[in-house]
């Protein structure tokens, strides 16, 4: 994956070329493609108690593992594919998270049965347009949650999905552009000038 080398970046790309290439073209670019989407939740709920780096270096072999994120596919696995999974040393094996993905998989297709697409439903918490820091944005004043978050939370719960609580909800809204928290002096920075009064927050 490309990325650039030699530029200011959020603090948390690090020196890492693959937390890198993420952050330059992946990290809050909005995403409206249900399968990607799929993707993203169930890495992060995978994320809970881990670092995204370690998740993002093993996402080839989620990807392996869980037939490319297809949610039609995982909702039907049964004991003996989650007994096989469980000795795959290329990803996370958590008995409770390996499970949380059948049982978010099966949530998943309910919601796009309702709604159409999970994107339609998702996008709605932000009316459907990626929020933007009210004041600058730096690596101290980052939040880990927001009331938004903690909605999206709980309508997840409520359709029966695990691994949704609000600081894993806030990273997956990052991640996929609903919410564009590039902090001053990074490259990809848009919100208002790093002199404005920090009158406000998200």
């Amino acid at each position: 994956m490309d990325y650039i080398p030699t530029i200011s970046r959020c603090f948390w790309a690090g020196d890492d070329e693959l937390m890198q290439a993420y952050h330059d073209t992946e990290w809050g670019v909005p995403v409206y493609d249900d399968r990607e989407l799929f993707e993203r939740l169930l890495l992060e709920c995978f994320q809970a108690g881990l670092s995204w780096r370690t998740i993002l270096h093993k996402r080839e072999n989620f990807r392996r593992a869980f037939d490319n994120f297809d949610a039609v596919a995982i909702a039907a696995y049964d004991e003996a594919k989650i007994a096989r999974l469980l000795t795959d040393a290329g990803i996370v094996r958590n008995r409770l998270k390996v499970r949380g993905a059948v049982r978010n998989a099966q949530a998943f297709l309910r919601l796009v049965e309702e709604n159409g697409t999970f994107a339609a439903w998702l996008w709605r918490f932000v009316d459907g347009e990626p929020l933007l820091p009210g004041a600058p944005l730096t690596a101290d004043s980052v939040p880990a949650e927001t009331a938004i978050a903690r909605e999206l939370s709980k309508a997840l719960r409520k359709a029966d999905f695990t691994f949704v609580g609000p600081t894993i909800c806030y990273a997956f809204m990052q991640s996929v552009g609903m919410v564009d928290d590039h902090v001053v002096g990074c490259f990809k920075y848009q919100g208002p000038p790093a002199d404005k009064a920090m009158d406000s927050q998200q």
